[in-house]
């Protein structure tokens, strides 16, 4: 059982690396870490920071829905998810290795400039222009906290240029994997 965890900051390119690995290796399972986030955000109030992140219960429901997916599909998952708090990556991913669960971590390291031209050219909800200007301002609002996350991140991380073309980074991923 393995979990191939794509980090860097929002606009960093892990949902379109993860999307790429996919269609590269179909057996891969993606889990979008955030959905649980977005559940419990309408089940208990959020922190005083907003981040769902911040609740003990999102991080412990993301390694029991991971485990649930390996154990019930049989198939490695690929997560594209920020998380940039080091006390946070260590109880995921030690919650995951205490139930015996690889995990693969790569840092998609991008330039503060790269990051703030992408979030500003993406729509996340096209259909809800307030909305969409709401996130864009949250995700750009993070881009320097998510680049001071690359000085700390734990040992065993893979850290690569997200600079480089998506096909590539896929290609050094499967590398690492053998």
């Amino acid at each position: 059982m393995r979990v191939i965890w794509l980090n860097g900051a929002f606009g960093a390119g892990k949902t379109t690396l993860a999307e790429r690995l996919i269609e590269n290796h179909p057996q891969l399972l993606l889990f979008d870490a955030e959905l649980p986030g977005f559940m419990f955000r309408e089940i208990v109030s959020l922190p005083p920071g907003g981040d769902f992140q911040d609740l003990r219960v999102w991080r412990r429901g993301v390694v029991d829905t991971a485990v649930s997916l390996l154990e019930e599909y049989g198939r490695d998952l690929v997560v594209p998810m920020t998380v940039v708090v080091p006390a946070y990556l260590d109880e995921i991913f030690g919650g995951l290795r205490a139930r015996g669960v690889r995990v693969d971590h790569y840092f998609l390291n991008v330039t503060a400039g790269v990051l703030r031209k992408r979030c500003e050219a993406q729509s996340i909800w096209p259909d809800d222009p307030g909305r969409d200007a709401e996130v864009r301002a949250w995700r750009l609002a993070q881009v320097d906290r998510c680049v001071a996350a690359a000085s700390g991140l734990p040992a065993g991380t893979v850290v690569l240029d997200g600079e480089l073309p998506v096909g590539e980074l896929a290609a050094q991923i499967a590398r690492a994997a053998d």
